[in-house]
């Protein structure tokens, strides 16, 4: 099961930019955060920035070691889908402990100046997470129209929502096909690259 999703901006290298969650999404309530209120919401946002940093670490460790300068703006790109097939990603796994009482693996893949990550459970099977996160992150660009001046994820989280209740219900990872894939396109009003 995946716990959590998050969409961030990683930054620049070593402090040229703040890294930014600009979307996050939990899944499940964990037992003791049931009711704890306000406290816990903040130690949930606090847990997320934790995986944001190190997601953000990784992406700009791959960008320097592959040669190319991480920037923290986003470029400008024509209203055509943009191909993720050779899309930097990869994975890491937190210990027990902070910011999570179980050990999680998270699964994360950068797009232009974005991340997107999954957080799941040790169990799951990590190849459905990457392929989840590679047919997720195309729709949510185009969704949101990340790409386009002026846009702002923070202001549009019905639409990252709709996306994740049909690619991902309350955390399951599910095997998508293509038709079913179309389907939630046309629902939602996105033209996805074929």
């Amino acid at each position: 099961m995946v716990q959590a999703f998050v969409l961030l901006a990683p930054g620049g290298p070593a402090g040229h930019g703040p890294c930014r969650v600009l979307y996050a999404r939990t899944f499940g309530t964990p037992p003791e955060t049931a009711l704890g209120g306000p406290w816990q919401r903040l130690r949930r946002k606090e847990q997320l920035l934790v995986v944001a940093r190190q997601v953000a670490s990784h992406c700009q460790l791959l960008q320097s070691s592959l040669g190319r300068p991480s920037s923290p703006q986003l470029p400008q790109l024509p209203d055509e889908p943009v191909s993720l097939q050779d899309a930097p990603g990869g994975l890491f796994q937190m210990p027990p402990g902070d910011p999570f009482p179980e050990r999680v693996t998270v699964v994360w893949l950068s797009v232009l100046a974005l991340a997107f990550a999954l957080v799941c459970e040790p169990q799951e099977n990590l190849s459905l997470a990457e392929i989840t996160l590679r047919r997720l992150a195309p729709r949510l660009l185009l969704s949101l129209r990340l790409l386009g001046p002026g846009a702002d994820v923070v202001l549009r989280p019905d639409a990252a929502d709709g996306l994740l209740d049909r690619l991902l219900p309350h955390g399951q990872m599910l095997f998508l096909n293509e038709r079913f894939l179309q389907a939630v396109d046309r629902e939602l009003g996105i033209k996805a690259s074929r």
